[in-house]
């Protein structure tokens, strides 16, 4: 993988131009699909089932509880 900085950028116009050029048609299609895409990745990672570890928030401390403590 590179790292070289102007041909990544050489890359993203040129990736694009490509884009731009496209029917609308194609570019719905594509937008489709990525959302898709997005539907499918978000209920992968929203728990199914009870045995999911749900963790509390710590309680928040205001400056005065602080001040009692020290």
């Amino acid at each position: 993988m590179s790292f070289d900085l102007q041909k990544i950028l050489e890359s993203k116009r040129a990736l694009r131009k490509e884009l731009a050029a496209l029917p609308v048609a194609e570019k719905l299609r594509m937008l489709d699909a990525l959302h898709e895409r997005e539907l499918a990745i978000r209920r992968s990672t929203v728990p199914s089932d009870g045995d999911t570890l749900r963790e509390q928030p710590a309680p928040y401390l205001s400056a005065e509880t602080n001040e009692q403590r020290d």
